[in-house]
């Protein structure tokens, strides 16, 4: 689905939120949902018509990973720096280089961008931007593997596609490839997932 970039994201009447229960105000994910909402994703990705993705770092290169198996194009990373608790800005610290086979596939061609969570749209407003003032891609896709609804602070410029591969309420969520960071096993965290799912009353 195709969504302008300010306030709150539009949501398609038919992609209803996905119901999770948070677990002490966190709502867990398992790499099987991951896996499924992302494929879900791809025939509209190949409707765009990628050359190559750009994978956000860290919470966009699993899905970026994932993704490239059913599109088998290349994967480029970029890293960015958004810790500030406001995460009112964005800084740089890693970018590609276009000179090499993967990056030259940027410039006048197509580019789908893909990161875990659209939160705030702050960093995917900054790394949109700056892949079109750097790089001059010909046209650019995002790829989210959540969309949180909730109002935007970051916009996205005119012309962008923006595809997600399910809406969720705005709650923390905690991914697998982070059990760690929260002092889990990733089987202590995928049994946290499906007990987020049970709880939710959906099968």
């Amino acid at each position: 689905m195709a969504t302008p970039g300010e306030g709150q994201a539009k949501q398609d009447p038919a992609n209803k939120p996905m119901s999770k229960t948070p677990i002490d105000g966190k709502v867990y994910f398992s790499y099987a949902e991951i896996h499924d909402t992302v494929s879900m994703l791809v025939p509209q990705i190949q409707e765009f018509n990628p050359s190559v993705i750009i994978a956000i770092g860290g919470g966009g290169f699993i899905p970026a990973r994932m993704l490239r198996t059913e599109l088998k194009i290349p994967i480029l990373a970029v890293s960015l720096d958004a810790t500030n608790t406001a995460r009112s800005t964005v800084r740089k610290i890693q970018w590609f280089d276009e000179h090499s086979d993967a990056g030259s596939l940027v410039r006048n061609q197509k580019v789908l961008i893909v990161d875990e969570v659209d939160d705030t749209r702050t960093t995917l407003q900054y790394c949109v931007e700056e892949v079109i003032k750097t790089n001059g891609p010909a046209s650019v896709a995002v790829a989210v593997v959540h969309n949180k609804l909730k109002s935007k602070k970051g916009q996205l410029p005119e012309g962008v596609v923006y595809m997600a591969g399910a809406n969720v309420e705005d709650h923390w969520n905690c991914y697998p490839w982070d059990a760690a960071a929260y002092g889990n096993t990733i089987y202590e965290h995928e049994a946290m997932a499906k007990k987020c799912t049970e709880n939710s009353g959906t099968p």
